[in-house]
């Protein structure tokens, strides 16, 4: 698939072209309109901010069989595609998104262009450390970072590291992914520094005490693609390990979702992590669309979707995406949902949470 929506027919669509909205480019609004935070001073009061991560690891001009010029534009179509969306009024709930939170869309980190040309080791940290200053700010205002990137570091181990510095105690994580991503090694530049595509998880239990095995939720791997060390490394160590194979013969969806209490029990914080090449060819778009990383028995976009929401109703301290597939209008409108119904949740546990307090 080839991706053929232009900004200008998204701009002409009968739910666009009469609304006023924050652009970040001539060509980029913010995320479903919300208002531009520009410095981190904008960020007072926030509850969620959006940010762009636009970074795709490689040396060639592939990534994964498909190009790399497809794989680094995902923020943008991600927010052109929200735009289509006039309101944050979520049906299914029968709650507008936007009278309960402060969401802004803080931008792109400002990742050095010649990083997607020449990833050396030294342009890598670089565009990581733009990731981490933005999710940093978002920290210390309080609000939960949402990152849509497309590769590691800049997805993944950027905002697992902040998280991980501002911590009082242990560090849950919840991870949806087809490959585990633990090997010991940058495969690109076999730099000991670098939490990149392959490693990223990998590193940051090893650069980070606090992120406790115990509490990692592990979701989606599946098949013959990973080593059995690098599995019973974590198996062993506590790690609770979802493949779909289980979550298809016995858990289900809601065995999924309660499953997730792992991640939670005795942390502080709780970092969510989604590579979409979880999905495979079971989400709303052909897996031939993920070149290389498409593998069988993927997960549903509602399955996806349902996470993010139970994830929303429990709390989390920051969430990424990567690897999302490239060549799909309606993926990138599968990533505003995931956002969406995953704010729907945390409003709907905030209000829990102040019911049973009151109770109290």
């Amino acid at each position: 698939m080839s991706y053929t929506t232009t900004w200008e027919e998204i701009k002409s669509h009968y739910r666009v072209k009469d609304r006023t909205f924050p652009m970040l480019e001539e060509d980029m609004p913010t995320f479903m309109g919300v208002p531009h935070a520009q410095t981190a001073e904008d960020l007072a009061g926030a509850d969620v901010v959006i940010i762009g991560a636009p970074y795709v690891a490689g040396a060639k001009g592939k990534y994964a069989g498909v190009d790399k010029s497809e794989w680094v534009l995902a923020p943008k179509r991600v927010r052109q595609q929200s735009i289509r969306y006039p309101s944050g009024y979520v049906q299914d709930f029968d709650l507008d998104i936007f009278e309960h939170l402060k969401v802004v869309d803080f931008g792109d980190a400002e990742i050095p262009p010649e990083v997607n040309l020449d990833p050396t080791a030294d342009n890598i940290l670089k565009a990581q450390a733009a990731v981490e200053a933005k999710v940093g700010a978002v920290l210390d205002a309080g609000a939960i970072p949402v990152v849509v990137g497309q590769n590691s570091p800049c997805g993944s181990y950027a905002i697992a590291k902040p998280i991980a510095e501002r911590a009082a105690g242990k560090v849950g994580m919840i991870s949806l992914d087809t490959h585990w991503d633990a090997k010991p090694i940058d495969w690109l530049t076999k730099d000991p520094r670098i939490a990149g595509s392959g490693n990223w998880k990998a590193k940051t239990y090893e650069f980070h005490n606090n992120f406790s095995i115990p509490n990692l939720v592990d979701i989606g791997e599946r098949g013959m693609l990973e080593s059995k060390e690098i599995v019973r490394h974590f198996l062993e160590r506590g790690a609770r390990f979802i493949p779909m194979w289980e979550v298809r013969r016995t858990l289900g969806i809601d065995g999924l979702c309660r499953e997730l209490r792992h991640a939670y029990e005795g942390t502080d914080a709780v970092y969510v992590h989604f590579d979409m090449d979880v999905i495979g060819g079971a989400g709303p778009a052909p897996g031939d669309i993920l070149g290389d990383l498409a593998e069988p028995i993927g997960m549903s976009d509602f399955e996806v979707i349902c996470v993010a929401h139970e994830i929303g109703l429990r709390g989390l301290t920051g969430m990424s995406f990567i690897c999302i597939p490239p060549g799909s209008a309606v993926v990138y409108r599968m990533i505003v949902y995931i956002i969406a119904y995953l704010m729907v949740g945390l409003i709907q546990g905030r209000k829990a949470a102040v019911t049973e307090g009151q109770s109290h």
